[in-house]
């Protein structure tokens, strides 16, 4: 290894009446949106994960290598190592070309049981730590086994990340302008094929990530996002995935993990999150902009949530980014 440097409609002919059809909205909801919402995309927003840095490893056998507070990214090239995270009973076996994605930045070691063992570190920052929230819904640890894998039958996910790890290793070889940047880049890269390839695979604990993989339950997580503030019930929800009430929501429970109520609340919670970072709306408007009918309901609902009242989170969140205690004005406060 080189030296490291941390650094399904038929065909119809084209006419204007059906173009104009293709752009307009649907009538009855039951009609399936053109575009899923792009969850993962708003995750990272929201989040705003960015990559940091790549370093090179290199460790004799029986030696253990910690991090704590940050979110990791490993990419094992030679020996065997176990991954401990801390709190969990299970560990993990890797060896050379299986990748550990640690999404939550919990604590973990790395334990070299055939060495000398070699892999690359890349961490991720988070810039908003009052919406790291969302990242705790994903698994503590997501481990792809390319080690496992034949020549002849490496997966999609494999040879992206393949092509991902190797531009690292030439930016750290040979580091130039702009070379800081690039690794920031192929780390996002990274951790969304790896995030897409777990949450897109048959054994995928229940997430609402996985579930907006499933083809039905899908359109459901859709309309949720893109109009919480409606008040969804779950024969509209059935109705607009083509399933029977009771087939969508054990397929939702088992899917997301939680019943279709549970998680509209959720979104509409972290919706009002937004609304109080970055905006100057009152606290009656934004309960009202997500669907609440009374402010004493949200900031009861909004309390339990996040342990704290909204003023006072709204104070804490924009105290904590250094503006004081006043979010700015974007757009109007109506």
């Amino acid at each position: 290894m080189p030296e490291l440097i941390d650094v399904s409609e038929r065909e119809q002919p084209y006419s204007e009446e059906r173009a104009a059809t293709m752009t307009a909205p649907p009538q009855n909801f039951a009609d399936r949106p053109e575009e899923s919402y792009d969850l993962l995309s708003e995750l990272l927003q929201s989040v705003r994960l960015s990559g940091d840095r790549i370093v090179g490893h290199a460790a004799p056998q029986s030696a253990s290598v910690t991090f704590t507070d940050m979110g990791c990214l490993h990419m094992i090239d030679e020996g065997e190592v176990v991954l401990q995270v801390a709190g969990e009973s299970r560990v993990e076996h890797l060896r050379s070309g299986d990748f550990v994605l640690l999404p939550r930045g919990d604590e973990h070691s790395l334990d070299v049981i055939s060495g000398p063992a070699q892999w690359l570190c890349g961490t991720f920052s988070i810039g908003d730590p009052q919406a790291s929230h969302l990242l705790g819904s994903l698994p503590p640890a997501i481990v792809l086994r390319g080690g496992d894998m034949a020549d002849g039958g490496k997966a999609d996910w494999f040879e992206g990340l393949e092509v991902a790890r190797r531009m690292a290793v030439l930016e750290m070889q040979s580091p130039s302008q702009g070379s800081a940047v690039m690794i920031a880049r192929i780390l996002d890269v990274i951790f969304i094929q790896m995030v897409r390839a777990w949450a897109s695979s048959a054994d995928a604990e229940p997430n609402w990530l996985a579930g907006a993989f499933d083809p039905q339950i899908g359109v459901a997580l859709s309309a949720i996002h893109r109009d919480p503030c409606h008040d969804w019930t779950v024969e509209e929800l059935a109705r607009a995935c083509n399933l029977s009430r009771s087939s969508f929501a054990a397929r939702f429970g088992a899917r997301v993990g939680r019943p279709p109520a549970t998680y509209l609340a959720h979104v509409r919670l972290h919706t009002a999150t937004e609304l109080l970072r970055d905006t100057q709306l009152s606290i009656a408007v934004v309960a009202k902009r997500v669907g609440y009918e009374s402010e004493a309901a949200f900031s009861r609902a909004f309390k339990n949530r996040y342990g704290t009242p909204p003023a006072h989170w709204r104070r804490e969140a924009y105290a904590s980014t250094g503006g004081g205690t006043k979010p700015p004005p974007v757009g109007p406060a109506r």
